[in-house]
Formats: C-alpha cells, structure tokens, sequence
C-alpha cells in the first residue's frame, strides 16, 4: 500500500476541504434523481442486510453521518422516528431537497468532528462511504460512537484494502490508485468529464463482459467491476467520479477496522461477508463511558 495521503484540512479539524468541496460538486451534478428505484434498493439491502433492524424501534432517533444526496435517507426515514441527516458539504440541500416529503427528518451542515447532537442520545447511527475519506478514520468513527446510547447499533462502509482478494488485485489497484491521484487534482469541469470517459470505457465494458460471463456460467467473484454489472450506466458515471475525483482516499484491511471500531466503543462486530467490502456493524459498549 502507498503511504498515506497528505491531507489538506483546516488544523484542528477532522476534515480535508478538497475532499468535501469534490463531493458537493458531485451530489450536486448526480442527485439520484435519475437512478431506478430498483437499483437504489437494491444496493440498500446489500448495505443494510447485516443490520439489526428489529432491535429499532419506529420511534427511535438516528443519524446518517456523510449523506450526500440522502439517497440512503430516503429508505431509511420512513422505518425511523427521526433522522439526522449530516453532510459537510452543499450536498446537504441536495439531500434537504430530496427528502423534502419526509417530514421526520433535520438536516445539519457539519463535519464529523462537530456533529451537532447530544452524546449518548442515539439508538443508530450508519456513515456509508465516508469515513476512509476524512484523515483521522479511527477519531471519525469515535465521534459517531459517542452520539450513540449504550447498546445501539452502528453501521459502517469503510474501503477494504483487498485482505481478501488475490494477489494481482494489489497492483491493479496500484495503477487505478495512481491515475485517481492525477485526475482528483483536475480543475472541477476536466475532472468531471475524465472521470465520465472512464465509466464509458472502462466501467461499462468490463462491467458488462462480466455479466455476460455470469450468464455464461462462469464465476466471476475476482472480475474487475464485476460488481456493477447489473448497474445502470447512471450509477456506474456516479461511482467513477466518486472512485477518481476524490482528494483523499484511505483503505483498511479487516483486522484493522476491527481495531479501529473495537478501541472507539464499539462491540459485537460483524462483517458483511460479500460485496461491499469492508460493511461492518458494531454496537456501543453498554459499560463504556464516552469516549
């Protein structure tokens, strides 16, 4: 694995601006508006299914750390009494727009490091996709763990580092992880349209090739992108500016999301053993104070 990145955040703060200021531009331009009810459920349960839903009640209270457009939110709000949908970039009015027929539903403009609720007042919490993106991952997850009641659950999609995967995936990885780190550095309108060509002529062939061979009766568990291979070209134009526009961008092997979820509070932790890697569920320690 590369070292690690160097972060621009503001000092002090658990936050890399041009982190934040990349993903508003893309929640901004992909609203999910246009993506197919079908497949936002889909990839909700594939998230979601480790999550112990009849442990939360209709009424409680939860949050949503990093929503971007609350494509999340939208499903997770009509099974929930309230929900907490944090953001810190504009993407929080996309998300406040998208949401707007929920009306259990608040919206903060805030970072990890400054989530704006009380401690151990929570019973859930879930952050999807962000916290490999902020420089301190194992003090993102912390913040979380101390808005949440002893016992509640919390879910979590951190980058995996390929633990799991043969041996080859690490220098593949290697070449996207370079050309990632010349493309995030591109004005906003060159990254945009760079990161489209890629879905085009990357995502797209070999997302399909590997469908073709799904059908064909040959597994494709280790295939690159084979998990978009039912994707539409929507979500796939999405993913490939969220996967090469980003400033900074972290991997964990299990073990050490283990550690990182364990040392903040966290118990009880389970993997999800499939696609997307690493999912992880933990639940706040009933006799830990707050961290």
């Amino acid at each position: 694995m590369p070292p690690p990145e160097k972060s621009n955040g503001r000092p002090g703060e658990n936050i890399d601006v041009k982190t934040v200021e990349g993903f508003g531009d893309e929640w901004t331009r992909f609203d999910q508006s246009e993506l197919a009810a079908s497949e936002r459920q889909t990839i909700f349960e594939m998230y979601f299914s480790i999550f112990p839903w009849h442990t939360i009640g209709r009424d409680a209270t939860g949050f949503d750390l990093g929503c971007g457009s609350g494509r999340w939110a939208q499903l997770v709000a009509p099974r929930v009494g309230h929900l907490h949908c944090i953001d810190p970039s504009v993407a929080i009015d996309v998300a406040r727009r998208n949401l707007a027929g929920e009306t259990n539903c608040t919206f903060h403009r805030a970072s990890v490091d400054a989530i704006p609720l009380p401690d151990n007042s929570m019973d859930f919490g879930y952050s999807l996709g962000v916290l490999h993106h902020v420089p301190d991952t194992e003090a993102g997850i912390r913040s979380c763990v101390r808005k949440l009641k002893p016992g509640a659950p919390f879910l979590t999609y951190i980058y995996y580092a390929f633990d799991n995967r043969p041996w080859w995936f690490g220098p593949l990885w290697q070449v996207s992880y370079a050309i990632r780190g010349v493309i995030a550095r591109f004005p906003v309108g060159l990254r945009y349209w760079t990161c489209q060509l890629l879905a085009a002529t990357v995502y797209w062939p070999l997302a399909r090739t590997a469908l073709l061979l799904e059908k064909a009766g040959v597994s494709v568990t280790n295939f690159p992108l084979s998990a978009y291979r039912s994707r539409t070209f929507y979500g796939m134009r999405s993913d490939a500016l969220d996967r090469f526009g980003t400033h900074l961008e972290k991997r964990f092997t299990r073990a050490e999301i283990t550690g990182m979820m364990e040392r903040s509070g966290l118990e009880r932790i389970v993997f999800l053993p499939r696609v997307p890697f690493w999912t992880a569920v933990g639940y706040r320690r009933a006799d830990d104070p707050t961290p």
